[in-house]
């Protein structure tokens, strides 16, 4: 069923359908981690609904955001939040495969990429049985090598990589972030309570990037700074 909500009161609004994937904390979570600056090309690799990007334009008014999306239910619901909060002429849709060149905005022109990619390995036994949650889910058609290669392609020399993931996939997320000359820089977790292990993490890398990663301190779901997360 398609739904709409505000990111606050009198804030901008977005559309969602829980046939697809809906809003979850991570998404809020990466959308107040990611730090764009006035004027980035910011690319959002698998954008959904346009959530993410809805969160960044919120904060940062001043930029020029791509949609790389598959699926084109989720891309409409996209035009629409775009369209009714008078941000359209801001974003460039480009529907289809993120590991198709073709479809990628070009090569070296993105300043940010941001993504929250599946979470699960193709067969890991955690699949959903339908397939636009699936597909968002588990890395049955994108893989996360996928969208570190699609990321690496798209930014400049020295552009920023964004995204959460589970904290359980960290070695993973670090030796391909590498093998596309994505150096790790910031990292933070998040925790479900100040005394629990982390739940989330979130990871920013930098293109060509030199060795040399912060551990920021991590964000509590319920603390005070959370509230900023949903714009509090």
């Amino acid at each position: 069923m398609e739904r709409k909500d505000y990111l606050f009161d009198g804030g901008a609004c977005f559309y969602y359908d829980d046939a697809l994937f809906p809003p979850g904390t991570d998404s809020f979570a990466l959308g107040y981690f990611a730090r764009p600056k006035s004027g980035d090309a910011v690319c959002d690799l698998g954008s959904g609904t346009g959530l993410l990007g809805t969160l960044l334009l919120a904060r940062q008014s001043a930029l020029t955001l791509h949609c790389v999306e598959l699926n084109a239910a989720a891309t409409a619901l996209a035009e629409k939040t775009f369209r009714e909060n008078g941000l359209a002429e801001r974003v460039h849709f480009h529907v289809g495969d993120l590991r198709d060149n073709a479809v990628l905005p070009a090569a070296g022109s993105i300043d940010l990429c941001i993504s929250n990619p599946p979470y699960f390995k193709s067969g890991s036994g955690l699949s959903c049985a339908d397939e636009a949650k699936k597909t968002a889910r588990e890395e049955s058609l994108c893989t996360l090598d996928d969208v570190c290669a699609a990321a690496s392609r798209t930014l400049r020399w020295g552009g920023k990589f964004c995204l959460v993931h589970r904290v359980d996939r960290l070695c993973d997320i670090i030796s391909s972030l590498r093998a596309h000359a994505l150096e790790p820089k910031r990292l933070r977790f998040v925790l479900p309570r100040s005394d629990a292990a982390p739940s989330l993490l979130l990871l920013e890398a930098r293109r060509g990037g030199n060795s040399g990663l912060t551990i920021e301190a991590p964000l509590v779901i319920g603390s005070e700074e959370w509230d900023k997360v949903y714009f509090r």
